[in-house]
């Protein structure tokens, strides 16, 4: 597997895809160029599948689109749901982050630094 989904994470995506009007999304996650650091991360509910740019692996019945390319970059990434009193939110933690920004949503890899923003 190229996530690491925990049923905390799993929990809130399902609830999630219930508000979804169509029943045939998928959970696309991976990077974008651009944060503080380089490299952002990108997750959101899509129908849009490209069979030689993708690939699908599913987590407890969800299936999780990654672009083929962005695999070298998350593989081994954890993605986890945190509630807490200010309410509650993704975290995601990727081992093959070498640093990241304060607020955790931009990162660079060893292999690849992205392009930073500059108005970040």
């Amino acid at each position: 597997m190229i996530l690491n989904i925990t049923d905390a994470a799993n929990h809130q995506i399902q609830q999630m895809l219930k508000e979804e009007e169509s029943t045939e999304v998928s959970l696309r996650f991976g990077v974008k160029g651009g944060g503080c650091s380089g490299l952002s991360y990108a997750m959101g509910f899509e129908d849009d599948i490209n069979e030689e740019l993708d690939t699908i692996e599913e987590h407890n019945g969800i299936p999780v689109v990654i672009r083929t390319q962005d695999i070298p970059i998350i593989e081994g990434t954890k993605i986890d749901f945190k509630q807490n009193m200010m309410g509650g939110g993704f975290t995601i933690d990727n081992p093959n982050a070498i640093v990241s920004c304060g607020c955790g949503s931009s990162f660079k890899t060893a292999t690849n630094e992205g392009t930073p923003d500059p108005n970040c």
